[in-house]
């Protein structure tokens, strides 16, 4: 009898390690089959797989549990605290029950999907990859990529790094450029058949010479690249599409790069097998530098589609030939399928910089329709036969000085547009601002792009008059009518990323801390939660355990975000708040913690400091390699400390030993070893100046915001 029962529990105990084994083994399967099947299924409500939800890019969901009807019910179900962050700009990804995204330095965690309680930590140590090195760009980064079991990033130095989504741990790592170069990668990786793109960003740093490069997800080994521009045509071209371009170039553009960095805007078709990326500004931004007699300059400002395996050139359209703006369109390149005149279309959605919103044959490259979605000065329409703008006269500031809308932050940034094929209707985070544009004193003759110094060419200032009454709008447009259904004006600039659901709903959060949920059919405000900080990134759905659920990263920034008086007073200031991962549910019950109110820091005026005004000016030429991290005339957004209000500043040893000798290189403050003395003592001069000058202004920030709250 005693035989029997060891027999019946040795069974039963195989039986339920077998049943384990069997569970982790279906678990590991259903990793590894996040392929192009999955992530191409529109119809899948319970997970966030790919930067735009699915390959199409359209950040619509299907799911209608939060619906228009219960909208006003949504709670918090759970939140994570993030302190050692700063900006955050990035789509989360959820799989299999766990949500995955990246925070400042790239830094990426994995959590429970419904509780946020931590699964794995994977820190590349960008700390220490800039450390000692001149590193131009941003901490922050868009996003991730998930393909068949691995976490896939990016990292502001250059790197592309395949992650174990299991266990967090490191695969394999490819250098994406030389770590030297003044370039950086901000934008999310791409999978597709077993494939990883990336880009990067730069142009204005440097001699940069746009490229994408597409590597092996297993391996991480390189397969191919894929030039936006061509090089010196001494040196041959690497192919018949570099041959091609070549003949839209003058003069000797290679010697300033040429630019067209691609660091965001890649979108893969499963239905036709093509990729699609999109390729950005002039390096310089003055054409008549980088090619004296303004070609179109293959292939700046383009959608290009090539073959995804080889990157075999298939076909372009590029959105503004010859620019001369800043007018990328590394912006979302969103599939849909349409009727247009009775006709079944499979389209291409795209709201590049320069302001109007296209439609696009995607199998041909042939353009449909294009229309202004925002006030548009520099052409008067495009040209439907020809696919090309009509330039107005002066408008690339070569006859005088010129007011131009959009100005260089555009008429749509990265922040994501979506299209619901429910509602039918495109959804733009929309800017409005005019800048004028100015070639004067400007040296044509040996102009000269280096590493680190960069320039773009032109003087910007601010517009004699704008022409709108508000900075920004969230826009409904129909892409086949091109007609604008619903427009909500907004006080603030630069508003996040938009999520919409098959619960006639639109989200998106704002500058001002607001997440508003919207009637997407008529864009009436059915919901709106206050988070206490800006807002940047865009909101994700997913439904676990029968439970929808709405997750968003909440923490200023972005390039707007860096600084000037307008970003300053919204009163997001250096870690002053605490960034957050909030996530929503109509079962939620938390109650979450306030946050300090806004925060102005007050310039530091030492009276014991005497300001030389010459150091002063002279400091003002050594304050261009700190504006693009501590803001434009010195007024931090809160992506980095304000300087005038800096004890640091204060004390030359100190200044020394963060800015030459990188004391503060952990917290993403890269080094200048050659800076001298003489450099960094004129730099503290100009710092004390504008301490001095701008306290009426953080005055004029207090007061305004008390004035907010009363109203």
């Amino acid at each position: 009898m005693m035989t029997n029962l060891i027999k019946n529990t040795f069974l039963i105990l195989l039986s339920l390690i077998l049943f384990i084994s069997c569970n982790e083994k279906k678990k590991e399967e259903t990793v590894k089959i996040i392929n192009d099947k999955a992530i191409a299924d529109e119809n899948q409500t319970s997970d966030w797989l790919a930067y735009g939800r699915t390959h199409n890019e359209r950040r619509f969901s299907p799911l209608e549990d939060v619906s228009v009807s219960n909208v006003a019910n949504l709670k918090v179900d759970w939140f994570i605290d993030l302190p050692n962050d700063v900006g955050l700009v990035s789509t989360p990804l959820v799989v299999n029950g766990v949500l995955y995204f990246t925070g400042t330095m790239n830094v990426i965690r994995a959590v429970d999907a419904t509780s946020g309680k931590l699964i794995w930590t994977f820190d590349p140590k960008v700390r220490e990859a800039i450390k000692g090195k001149r590193q131009v760009g941003w901490a922050h980064s868009r996003g991730i990529s998930f393909y068949e079991g691995k976490i896939f990033t990016a990292t502001w130095d250059g790197r592309l790094i395949g992650i174990d989504a299991k266990t967090g741990k490191e695969i394999w790592t490819a250098v994406t450029f030389d770590p030297n170069r003044s370039l950086n990668i901000t934008g999310a990786p791409k999978a597709f058949k077993g494939k990883v793109l990336i880009g990067n960003g730069g142009s204005e740093n440097g001699p940069a010479r746009g490229v994408v490069t597409c590597y092996d997800a297993e391996t991480g080994k390189e397969l191919w690249k894929f030039f936006v521009v061509p090089g010196n045509p001494v040196d041959g071209f690497e192919n018949e599409a570099m041959e091609m371009a070549a003949k839209t170039w003058n003069g000797e553009w290679w010697k300033n790069g040429g630019g067209g960095n691609a660091w965001h805007g890649f979108t893969y078709d499963a239905d036709l097998d093509v990729l699609y990326f999109g390729t950005g500004n002039g390096g310089p931004w003055n054409p008549r530098i980088r090619s004296p007699k303004v070609d179109d300059n293959l292939f700046l400002c383009s959608i290009v589609a090539v073959k995804p395996d080889t990157g075999e050139y298939l076909w372009h359209y590029q959105t503004t030939p010859g620019e001369a703006w800043d007018y990328n369109s590394t912006m979302d390149i969103v599939l849909a399928d349409l009727k247009i005149k009775g006709e079944d279309v499979k389209a291409i959605l795209h709201a590049p910089k320069n302001g109007f919103f296209y439609v696009i044959n995607r199998e041909t490259g042939k353009l449909i329709s294009a229309e202004p979605f925002t006030e548009v000065t520099w052409a008067s329409h495009i040209d439907l036969k020809t696919g090309r703008p009509v330039l107005v006269d002066g408008a690339r500031y070569d006859k005088g000085p010129i007011d131009i809308a959009p100005d260089s932050w555009g008429g749509h940034s990265w922040h994501a547009m979506a299209y619901s094929p429910q509602s039918g209707l495109v959804y733009i985070p929309t800017l409005h601002k005019a800048d004028k544009y100015s070639d004067e004193g400007v040296v044509y003759e040996g102009w000269e792009s280096k590493e680190f110094s960069g320039g773009i060419g032109v003087g910007l200032s601010p517009a004699d008059k704008q022409l709108s009454d508000h900075p920004s709008s969230l826009e409904a447009i129909d892409p086949i009518t091109q007609e604008h259904v619903w427009s909500i004006p907004q006080d603030d600039f630069w508003n996040a990323g938009i999520l919409t659901t098959g619960g006639n709903l639109v989200l998106q959060g704002r500058s001002d801390g607001k997440l508003l949920a919207y009637n997407a059919k008529t864009g009436k405000i059915v919901w709106t939660f206050d988070t206490g900080l800006g807002i940047s990134a865009p909101p994700i759905t997913y439904k676990v355990n029968g439970r929808q659920y709405i997750s968003l990263l909440v923490g200023f920034g972005g390039g707007y975000a860096r600084g000037g008086l307008d970003a300053y007073n919204l009163g997001w200031s250096y870690r002053t708040h605490t960034r957050r991962l909030i996530t929503f549910s109509l079962e939620g019950t938390v109650d979450l913690p306030a946050l300090p109110p806004r925060h102005f820091p007050k310039p530091i005026v030492d009276t014991n400091f005497k300001i030389d005004k010459d150091k002063a000016t002279k400091g003002m030429n050594e304050y261009w390699k700190c504006f693009i991290c501590h803001g434009d005339n010195m007024f931090s957004g809160g992506m980095a400390p304000d300087l005038r209000a800096s004890p640091i500043a204060l004390n030359k040893e100190a200044l020394i030993a963060v800015v030459r000798n990188g004391a503060k290189n952990t917290m993403g403050m890269p080094s200048f070893p050659d800076m001298t003395d003489e450099q960094l003592e004129n730099l503290m001069h100009f710092i004390r100046k504008r301490a001095k000058e701008t306290l009426p202004d953080y005055e004029e920030s207090i007061k305004n915001n008390a004035v907010k709250k009363q109203n």
